[in-house]
């Protein structure tokens, strides 16, 4: 088996394929290898797994561009609806909002504040356009009324590079586990977590509602499908060997010490899951002239 994840290594799409493909593997009997394919904010990989034959075996881990990228690319590979057949939204993280140090702010409220005072003069990175840091980032202009201006980058490390460097100033790390490292050896510092509630893994980092934009909510959600014509017993079964999987106690805590917060819902709840996506990201593209060609 393969999970395909169109997404390069080190964010937090690889991560949970890599999860999934540890926790699935052995009880499943299977050695899954997890397939990098990335590039056009995961649209190559996409259109791979879309391609690939309906047996089960080659299967998507996706986030939010899923559904997405029709706004942004005038051409698309693929129909997040019709093109692939849901098995389930494995999990949810927050992301954490970083800025370089010398950057003289330390809430939300004193980066919106300087934005403000500094007009298209302070810049975030992403880690490609219209992948989840972009989007977060956007959202922020959006609520914050600024204009932080986007450099793309092709991923997340290299996008957590540039800030740390100072290259960029500001950036949405997608993994907050991965970015505390650089917070503590005080290389970045952290005004807030994008989730409505404190995350676990930090709880001493406040939310960006509570640090100066309330009403800020943004998770990276992370989509399991296979190809549309994927018999429905087959989305079934892996459903129900991914959420017997899922459903320990061990499980949970194993993926929360990532930050990351299993969901494994049914294949229907993840099909309402995509469209009401669609219809919420739709206005924000929209009214950020958000796109990639």
């Amino acid at each position: 088996m393969r999970i395909v994840t169109p997404f390069p290594p080190g964010g937090s799409v690889d991560l949970v394929a890599r999860m999934l493909s540890a926790d699935l593997g052995k009880p499943w009997g299977q050695q899954i290898i997890v397939d990098n394919r990335s590039g056009a904010s995961g649209n190559i990989g996409t259109e791979i797994a879309k391609n690939a034959a309906p047996d089960g075996y080659t299967l998507l881990v996706n986030t939010l561009p899923f559904v997405t990228n029709q706004f942004v690319y005038s051409k698309m590979p693929y129909d997040p609806v019709t093109d692939f057949a849901p098995i389930s939204v494995v999990s949810s993280v927050a992301s954490l909002l970083v800025v370089h140090p010398s950057l003289p702010v330390r809430s939300v409220h004193e980066l919106i504040a300087l934005a403000k005072s500094k007009p298209g003069a302070i810049a975030y990175a992403t880690a490609g356009p219209a992948t989840n840091p972009h989007i977060a980032s956007e959202l922020l202009n959006y609520l914050g009324k600024i204009n932080l201006f986007a450099v793309h980058y092709k991923g997340g490390g290299p996008a957590t590079t540039a800030t740390i460097s100072g290259e960029t100033q500001v950036l949405f790390s997608s993994a907050i586990a991965d970015a505390l490292p650089q917070v503590e050896a005080k290389r970045l510092r952290a005004l807030g977590v994008t989730s409505l509630k404190r995350s676990p893994v930090a709880p001493q980092i406040p939310t960006l509602a509570e640090s100066g934009l309330p009403g800020y909510e943004f998770t990276t959600w992370h989509i399991f499908a296979a190809p549309a014509a994927t018999p429905r017993a087959v989305i079934n079964q892996i459903n129900d060997r991914l959420r017997a999987s899922l459903g320990t106690p061990e499980a949970v805590r194993r993926w929360r010490d990532r930050g990351v917060e299993i969901i494994a819902s049914t294949p229907d709840e993840a099909a309402a899951h995509l469209k009401k996506e669609v219809q919420k990201w739709r206005v924000v593209f929209k009214e950020r002239g958000m796109r990639a060609d």
